[in-house]
């Protein structure tokens, strides 16, 4: 098995961020996420958001998660949230599970069972980079 020191790691990751680019749109999705990132959206879009210019933490440790305020002022249909994808240009470029806080998603939200015009803020998020 191939690994990597935690320096390429914190490497590959901050490409991540660069890569995508500055203030890319999140959307939150009802059900699973779909096979790959390469697939066409699944489920109900339930609220996007611009993220801030500047998304993601530096890399530490093989590991980076939000900066800034995640938040959309009002959810676009109701449902409970099941995965994410973060797209820049309509192209999506990440995507992973979401639930509540503390339950192990790749995002976490205070509350994933949405209302329509609910305030949706997400309170953690985990990008890590395989290979340790």
């Amino acid at each position: 098995m191939t690994q990597f020191s935690v320096r390429v790691r914190n490497a590959a990751l901050n490409a991540v961020e660069t890569t995508i680019g500055p203030a890319p749109t999140l959307e939150l999705r009802s059900g699973p996420p779909p096979a790959n990132a390469a697939a066409a959206d699944t489920g109900v879009l339930l609220a996007s958001m611009v993220l801030p210019a500047d998304w993601l933490s530096d890399a530490a440790n093989g590991a980076k998660g939000l900066l800034g305020t995640w938040q959309d002022s009002a959810a676009d249909a109701a449902g409970t949230v099941g995965h994410y994808r973060i797209k820049a240009g309509g192209v999506c470029d990440v995507q992973g599970t979401v639930t509540i806080t503390g339950q192990g998603g790749d995002m976490t939200l205070d509350n994933n069972v949405l209302a329509v015009g609910q305030v949706v803020t997400i309170t953690g998020y985990n990008l890590l980079a395989g290979g340790a």
